[in-house]
């Protein structure tokens, strides 16, 4: 399926309302909830069985996004604003928690992911730094817009965890 054209239009859920999707350990779709769906503009069917990349806005640096993957396919959970793109082209922010998911085994055999509405300043804080991520992502590759985001996070003394939170 050919992505949508981003258009600037911004989708928005209330305050109270959580997103809430879960894939398998190669980023599947397994779930998500009525909120998921109706904000994504696909069918539930179309969504199930589908890269959650299928709502991934290009204005998302792969940085953000390598992070999030090697520190959950690790175990542990991490916290991230994300920019994702509608069917229809617009887009939607939300301030994501994504965990892994365990059998009894303790093997990881998926992810969860729990999603609010950032705030326009939490919004605001994030989108000149993807937007930097993004202009070195495009001339230098991923490895040097990864770098880039480490030495910011390590000129300010600061795990990732930590900025994301503190915003």
């Amino acid at each position: 399926m050919k992505p949508p054209t981003p258009i600037n239009s911004e989708k928005t859920f209330a305050d109270d309302e959580i997103i809430v999707s879960k894939t398998d350990t190669k980023g599947y779709i397994t779930y998500g909830n009525d909120l998921f769906v109706k904000l994504a503009g696909y069918r539930e069917d179309e969504l199930l069985g589908a890269p959650h990349s299928i709502i991934r806005h290009p204005d998302m640096p792969a940085a953000v996004f390598k992070l999030l993957w090697d520190t959950v396919s690790q175990g542990e959970e991490i916290f991230a604003f994300v920019k994702n793109l509608s069917r229809d082209g617009g887009f939607y922010w939300v301030f994501a928690n994504v965990t892994a998911s365990y059998d009894v085994n303790d093997k990881i055999i998926g992810y969860h992911s729990v999603r609010r509405k950032p705030t326009k300043e939490q919004i605001d804080a994030v989108n000149g730094i993807y937007k930097k991520l993004l202009e070195i992502e495009k001339k230098d590759g991923l490895d040097a817009s990864v770098a880039f985001l480490l030495n910011l996070l390590n000129s300010k003394g600061v795990s990732y965890e930590q900025f994301i939170l503190s915003i």
